[in-house]
């Protein structure tokens, strides 16, 4: 049961995920002039060598990990 006193939650609290696409739209059209795109490659490429030495991680999940943390750090620091 909700509580009619408690106000309703800000639906712009939850735009994690609106803002990252824009992020990475904005990267992709700026290219490497763009803020974000060397952290991110270097996150990138940091995850791909850490999944290339952890046994069970591939460096494929590795980059993908590394990149979204990077991405996640740039837009909520």
């Amino acid at each position: 049961m909700t509580d009619p006193n408690k106000p309703p939650k800000d639906p712009i609290d939850n735009r994690i995920l609106v803002d990252a696409v824009d992020e990475m739209k904005a990267m992709g059209k700026e290219g490497m002039d763009h803020p974000s795109s060397k952290p991110v490659l270097t996150g990138a490429a940091i995850g791909a060598v850490a999944g290339w030495v952890l046994p069970v991680v591939g460096p494929i999940v590795g980059g993908v990990a590394g990149a979204g943390y990077m991405i996640y750090k740039r837009i909520r620091p």
